[in-house]
């Protein structure tokens, strides 16, 4: 299980995992000095840090490094929510709270998390039979990518 991120690890792997792309430190740092005074130094050791982690792989580009996520911060935030959901003596009780908190449209995202789990566990289930683009493009036909 990670540890979840510190606050300073959280804002530097935001930018990564945003970005998508491998990254250097003055691109992290200039995009954090919008937001708070930092050092490269700082930014350059978080990275460091994340590096030796795991959660950034990082490639020699000259004298300096450039930085790429290891995983997606859903990744990260499901590995997240299973470690505090196996933790509860009683996980039945923990999800009833969990879902009791979630909005309308969070619902709504598990409800089709869980259509995508089903139909990737039973791919002959009608409901894939009677419409074979679940099984192509499993955000559905009508899901974009931003979603």
């Amino acid at each position: 299980m990670p540890r979840p991120l510190g606050e300073l690890e959280d804002a530097v792997m935001t930018r990564v995992w945003k970005w998508n792309r491998p990254v250097t430190v003055r691109e992290v740092l200039e995009d954090l000095q919008q937001e708070r005074s930092i050092a490269y130094t700082t930014v350059m050791t978080v990275l460091d840090n994340l590096h030796q982690k795991g959660w950034v792989r990082r490639e020699a580009e000259g004298r300096a490094y450039r930085y790429e996520a290891v995983s997606t911060r859903a990744a990260y935030s499901a590995a997240l929510m299973n470690e505090a959901w196996s933790q509860s003596d009683n996980p039945a009780a923990a999800l009833v709270a969990f879902f009791g908190m979630m909005s309308p449209q969070q619902r709504e995202a598990l409800s089709d998390a869980v259509r995508m789990v089903e139909s990737h566990e039973n791919p002959a289930s009608p409901a894939n039979q009677a419409n074979p683009e679940n099984r192509a493009n499993p955000d559905g036909p009508d899901r974009g990518a931003g979603r």
